[in-house]
């Protein structure tokens, strides 16, 4: 396999599994926490985060640099719209996702408390789980856009 192949690749497992990740994370903490089972929130919680750094984090740092390597070995100026609104949608994400990350650590940090204390979850809890779950919307929909432009390459005119 030559260089390119591989180098594209690793960009498509690793957006593979970065897609497929953020969606089965986004589902169980969903289902756990709509659940009322304490027991089973706490451990979703716990391997939420968890998948978030093994899986989530590495494909994060992964993909700017394949892509934009891809883009430059295939002769695509940095300057293509549809590449520049791909990086513009990827921060995007990012920026939603980097929140999202301090909320599931803070998830987590409050079901294993109240599963250990023996009490209900904080109000606090709620609020923190309907933020991480609008927030992650908006990072579904840009993944779904970058996807499309990726395939796509669509002529946008600037």
């Amino acid at each position: 396999m030559d260089e390119y192949l591989l180098i594209k690749t690793v960009h498509v497992l690793s957006s593979t599994l970065l897609f497929g990740t953020g969606l089965g994370t986004a589902f169980h903490g969903l289902m756990a926490n709509l659940s009322g089972n304490l027991a089973a929130t706490a451990v979703v919680n716990r391997n939420v985060v968890l998948a978030d750094w093994l899986f989530t984090t590495p494909a994060v740092l992964v993909q700017p640099a394949t892509g934009v390597w891809l883009a430059m070995q295939a002769g695509y100026p940095l300057t293509s719209g549809w590449l520049l609104v791909s990086l513009l949608l990827y921060v995007l994400v990012g920026a939603c996702w980097l929140p999202v990350v301090w909320l599931q650590m803070r998830l987590r940090q409050m079901a294993e408390a109240a599963l250990r204390d023996g009490t209900a979850l904080p109000p606090l809890y709620r609020r923190y789980a309907l933020i991480w779950f609008t927030l992650g919307w908006p990072a579904f929909i840009g993944v779904v856009v970058i996807f499309y432009l990726m395939i796509a390459k669509p002529e946008l005119g600037f």
